[in-house]
């Protein structure tokens, strides 16, 4: 047998005012179970820094980056150790998906997602018309990926990707994001030699990674360059949407809708791995918590990101598109719910269960230990290591 606990490994510890650089977004992949990386245990390899920045150059050449785009873009880098060490040690799995959503769906950030909506009604509404993509969803994704353009990061893209690139944890896919970034500077995209955003190397308005832009950043205005970061946020917010369209969304079907579950109910099958029909759900005495109707579609699912204490969402193959911009739960709630409350929705109506905390890394570490030892083979991003099981 398999199974995949529903813990909550990617949520996130900071306030919006926090901005890019602490951003609210969950992380977009699974991190160790380790102890955590000292500053001075992750310094040393700084020292052999400029010898690979050398031999990365002959590899960027050689994929058709120009040697004075290189020079340029290089020039002042130098290896960020807090980067590699942020890297090693995100803070983002202690929190409740209530805590998470307190500060994704605050008060405020409604009714800046409002106020921000109205200022952009119309390159939103041209937007969902080309792509298809609900002008709600792209405002919410803006929103919480740069609280609406006022938070999209100050750190020199190709220094923190030149360090992750360096740092050998991950540094093929790092490597890969900075010959995009190189890419992206070759074009004129961005009108200059550098780019800024996340530490982790997200860019603009909708923080995206520099390998996204290349194949989903749109030219919305025309203006012969796709503008992800200036002060006219129309070309980020049709990069998302077509980000989205590219991975499936279909036009017209909600994200989910938070549902009231019957009297006696089987939760083994609130799952997002049991697809059914609406009406099956509807059969069993599933109704939508607000009064609304259901639409029917053929592949639905329950989920209890809470477990059954918590609130309960039916949701629809475009959780799992949303899904591809950030895989954690509570990124794609975030994103469905405050694209609801932007178009006027309720809060969500059932109560979290706010008397449990969160696991320690050693507890869902241990959860899945006995898991493993009474026959369950865990799926990603846990796997078996020998006898030991550990992070992917």
């Amino acid at each position: 047998m398999r199974v995949l606990i529903s813990i909550l490994l990617f949520l996130p510890t900071t306030t919006l005012a926090q901005g890019v650089d602490s951003s609210l977004r969950p992380s977009t992949r699974p991190v160790e179970l380790v102890t955590p990386v000292p500053l001075e245990a992750v310094t040393p390899v700084r020292s052999d820094f400029h010898g690979w920045v050398k031999s990365f150059r002959k590899r960027a050449l050689a994929q058709g980056i120009r040697g004075d785009v290189f020079d340029r873009a290089f020039k002042g880098v130098s290896f960020n150790a807090k980067i590699v060490e942020r890297d090693r040690n995100q803070s983002e799995f202690t929190k409740q998906i209530w805590e998470y959503l307190a500060t994704a769906v605050s008060s405020a950030r409604v009714s800046n997602g409002r106020a921000a909506a109205k200022r952009q009604a119309r390159v939103l509404a041209e937007v969902e018309a080309r792509y298809g993509v609900a002008k709600e969803i792209v405002a919410a994704i803006w929103g919480l990926e740069s609280a609406y353009g006022t938070f999209k990061g100050n750190t020199s893209t190709v220094e923190a990707l030149a360090s992750l690139a360096y740092d050998p944890r991950r540094s093929e896919f790092f490597e890969e994001q900075l010959l995009a970034a190189l890419r992206i500077i070759q074009s004129g995209d961005n009108g200059s030699s550098w780019l800024q955003g996340s530490w982790a190397g997200a860019m603009g308005h909708t923080q995206f990674m520099p390998v996204s832009y290349l194949a989903h950043a749109q030219d919305f205005d025309r203006d012969g360059r796709r503008d992800i970061w200036g002060d006219d946020p129309g070309d980020a917010l049709a990069s998302a949407a077509a980000y989205l369209a590219a991975n499936g969304w279909t036009r017209g079907q909600p994200w989910g809708m938070e549902v009231t579950l019957p009297e006696g109910f089987d939760y083994s099958i609130s799952t997002e791995r049991v697809k059914k029909p609406t009406q099956f759900w509807t059969g069993l005495g599933v109704v939508s918590a607000h009064g609304l109707r259901i639409p029917n579609y053929e592949r639905t699912s329950i989920l209890l990101p809470a477990g059954h204490k918590g609130p309960a969402f039916i949701i629809f193959d475009n959780f799992h598109v949303l899904e591809t911009y950030n895989t954690a739960d509570a990124y794609v709630i975030g994103v469905g719910h405050l694209a609801d409350r932007i178009a006027g929705g309720s809060p969500i109506r059932a109560g979290w269960p706010r008397s449990e905390r969160a696991l320690s890394f050693a507890e869902k570490q241990e959860m899945q230990r006995l898991l493993l030892a009474k026959g369950f083979d865990p799926l990603p991003p846990f796997k078996i290591s020998g006898s030991d099981l550990t992070f992917v």
